[in-house]
């Protein structure tokens, strides 16, 4: 427990130590009353012990008031001139004792001021008389040992509160590894998250429309039924493909070793489009501008906005159709994917709908949109429909990645804003 006045108490198990330092300077004191005003030698008179037993019992009080004991110890000194003893440095042991106490516990500029006093004091009752180069030396070195004790203590303030510091620095950088480390472990599960519906969510929302379309043909027309069943076994085999890539690059223990196709990109725009042909969905592409490459983190963006862009068509709009716009710019390129279908989905019913938690395909387009110094909106057209629209900048940016982490909350605010206006069913590829 700390006092008003900066002291401490002992800690537990130092009893030991007080006695030894109480011993030594009651020694001390009687030592310092052996040698008489002449120069001579005697045992120790009763005054000295007076000296000794007053001032030492004083010293086991600096550790709770060390101005005090310092001001005790100093008038135990002021006493031995006249008591008829010699001031030397042994006999005002105890007043050296509490200056190193009082130097280490309290506040500098206090210290320093009792320090003084103290000395002053001290030898303040011996300077009466005539004083040779002996007695004047002798007064010096009384004066010295509580400043010179002072400058010990102050140095050892100065290292205790160094050390402090120190450890309380380093339990600060333990604390902000621990959080950066839980938020890099956020980060990450939001991403292999995103990752995950990406890379699934397309398979299988194809695979739901082709096996649809082989259910409703299946009398009619076999061979219809016949090539909608192959493309859905081709749709989930390359579901699985996807899934088993993504599964055991999580499960690699070191770095992982470089892919063994480059990710994906509005060059393979074309086989994107022609997979959501095969599933009924007719998509046109209208570019605007100079064509020019993207940033690899850019165009792996754009490519997944599009995808799931498009899912959300043929799950949700209940159109046959989609028109897909990329407008270049100087800096940026503006993509947009339109539909004139229905708000919101009549499969399953509304209730039923409402009763499966939303999914997370809108927000994790303005998640991928933002990570890289993007934008992303989305809502309903005037003239009926949904759109999606985000403008992507040309140029990398190193920054944008330490930005994604502040802007997640603010893209699932906005994405909540929408969804009542197309909520996501929930199906299997939503749920990862």
């Amino acid at each position: 427990m700390t006092n008003t006045d900066g002291s401490l108490p002992p800690p537990p198990g130092s009893w030991w130590r007080e006695g030894a330092i109480i011993a030594t300077a009651f020694a001390l004191c009687l030592l310092g009353g052996v040698v008489q005003i002449d120069d001579t030698l005697s045992a120790p008179p009763a005054a000295a012990y007076f000296i000794a037993v007053v001032s030492c019992a004083a010293l086991p009080v600096r550790h709770w008031a060390p101005l005090a004991a310092m001001a005790a110890t100093t008038v135990c000194g002021m006493l031995v001139a006249p008591l008829g003893l010699l001031l030397t440095p042994p006999i005002v042991a105890p007043a050296v004792i509490t200056a190193y106490a009082l130097a280490v516990r309290a506040e500098r500029r206090v210290a320093t001021r009792a320090l003084l006093a103290s000395a002053a004091l001290l030898v303040a009752t011996g300077l009466f008389g005539d004083l040779s180069w002996q007695d004047a030396s002798r007064l010096g070195l009384v004066a010295a040992c509580p400043l010179v004790a002072g400058v010990l203590g102050h140095s050892t303030q100065t290292r205790r509160a160094y050390l402090t510091a120190m450890e309380e620095r380093a339990r600060q950088a333990e604390k902000s590894r621990e959080s950066e480390a839980r938020q890099r472990v956020a980060e990450e599960r939001v991403r292999i998250a995103r990752e995950l519906h990406d890379l699934v969510a397309h398979q299988i929302t194809l695979a739901n429309a082709q096996a649809t379309v082989a259910d409703h043909v299946f009398d009619a027309r076999p061979e219809q039924t016949r090539k909608s069943l192959k493309e859905l076994v081709e749709t989930t085999s390359n579901a699985l493909d996807d899934l088993r890539t993504t599964v055991g690059l999580l499960r690699q223990s070191g770095d992982a070793a470089a892919p063994a196709e480059p990710a994906p990109g509005l060059s393979r725009l074309p086989p994107l489009l022609e997979s959501f042909r095969r599933a009924g969905l007719e998509v046109s592409v209208h570019q605007e501008g100079t064509v020019r490459p993207l940033p690899p983190g850019v165009d792996l963006t754009a490519y997944r906005i599009i995808q799931e862009a498009l899912t959300n068509v043929t799950k949700h709009a209940g159109t046959g159709s989609a028109q897909v716009r990329l407008a270049w710019e100087r800096d940026r390129v503006t993509i947009t994917v339109a539909d004139d279908g229905r708000d919101v989905p009549t499969e399953p019913s509304t209730s039923a709908v409402s009763a499966r938690p939303p999914g997370y395909g809108l927000i994790g387009m303005r998640e991928r949109a933002t990570a890289v110094g993007g934008d992303l909106s989305a809502g309903t057209r005037p003239g009926g429909g949904f759109l999606v629209s985000t403008h992507l900048p040309l140029g990398a940016k190193d920054t944008m990645r330490r930005t994604e982490r502040a802007t997640i909350g603010e893209a699932r605010r906005a994405d909540a804003a929408t969804k009542d206006v197309r909520t996501d069913d929930g199906e299997a590829g939503d749920a990862l």
